[in-house]
């Protein structure tokens, strides 16, 4: 009977253990031994160069999660994957996730897929400078002071007339001064 694992990989590699482990049990024929093999992703919102993108991040880096029927050979198979460290487990022996525990994490990927979340990262921080793209400060330069991910504003201190004035701008409204 095949039981979810969780199988540590070198982050950043998770689609490449992925990849080599589906195709080394059919190279091997042990494709019945391998029912699912997923890198679980969520879909989040970033601000790159004032422009709202959608973007796929791993849900949990350095993991892969496998629906395997763990024999010897299956075993060995994941273990001398390049990238792989191991299962998630006590010693060398595998510890299988339950069924519902399983269900529940999917289920978590799923609703994320289904209403992307409100995490917003923007290529700045406070104290940089940013040039205004749009609004009636376009063009000014100023020096963020705040960032607020609850509204998704910056707050820029630009120069009018010589003094430093606060304005609040939206995140996709400013981008990183060159």
């Amino acid at each position: 009977m095949a039981r979810w694992y969780i199988i540590h990989a070198y982050s950043g590699f998770e689609n490449k253990v992925r990849d080599a482990i589906i195709s080394e049990a059919e190279r091997l024929g042990l494709s019945e031994g391998v029912e699912e093999v997923q890198v679980p992703t969520e879909t989040v919102t970033e601000v790159k160069r004032g422009k709202k993108v959608q973007v796929e991040r791993k849900f949990m880096p350095g993991y892969v999660l496998a629906k395997l029927n763990m024999t010897d050979d299956i075993y060995h198979l994941v273990k001398n994957t390049p990238k792989v460290t191991g299962f998630l487990g006590s010693g060398n022996k595998p510890q299988p996730i339950s069924e519902r525990e399983a269900a529940r994490y999917f289920g978590g990927v799923e609703e994320a897929k289904a209403a992307p979340k409100r995490d917003i990262s923007v290529d700045y921080e406070i104290g940089d400078s940013v040039k205004v793209l749009d609004g009636p400060f376009a063009s000014f330069n100023g020096v963020v002071e705040e960032l607020d991910f609850d509204k998704a504003k910056v707050k820029v201190s630009v120069s009018i007339f010589g003094r430093a004035t606060p304005v609040e701008l939206d995140f996709e409204q400013v981008e990183l001064a060159k």
